[in-house]
């Protein structure tokens, strides 16, 4: 059977832009033996390959949008696409919303495909996040054991 993964992505270096490899850590341990969880730095097409192959991905990564630090989006990429509006630049050389697409152009993304971007708002060099991103951290943790309760009991 194909696994569910979810992955986090972001650089632990980078302030804000970690919180999606918090969100993958906090959530091991957590989760099923059916799921995978990886913990990334994108920016390049390892998140193509990461993605391949599973039944069903969870993507969490730092979002720039302009709302508020700390504010949580989900979306489901799994027939459309996403847009820029949440990932409008990246700091890694391809962002989500390019990769996706590409996934989608080759035929390569799984049916099912849920992206969660936290508004970050410190992106310079360090190791903390800020603490509106940090206090947003464990609240997409629960989202995402339950969007994987939905998953593995579908």
């Amino acid at each position: 059977m194909q696994p569910v993964r979810v992955i986090g992505l972001g650089n632990r270096l980078r302030g804000d832009d970690a919180v999606g490899l918090h969100v993958a850590r906090s959530l091991r341990g957590r989760v099923g033996r059916q799921v995978e969880v990886i913990e990334g730095v994108a920016g390049s097409l390892d998140l193509l390959e990461w993605i391949e192959g599973a039944r069903q991905v969870i993507l969490i990564d730092a979002a720039r949008s302009g709302q508020p630090a700390g504010t949580i989006h989900r979306f489901d990429a799994s027939t459309a696409g996403i847009g820029a509006c949440l990932f409008p630049s990246s700091t890694h050389a391809l962002n989500v919303v390019d990769i996706l697409e590409l996934g989608r152009a080759l035929g390569r993304l799984p049916p099912q495909v849920i992206v969660y971007g936290i508004e970050a708002v410190d992106l310079r060099d360090g190791e903390a996040l800020s603490p509106a991103v940090a206090g947003a951290v464990e609240q997409v943790a629960a989202q995402v054991l339950r969007d994987l309760e939905d998953m593995t009991h579908a």
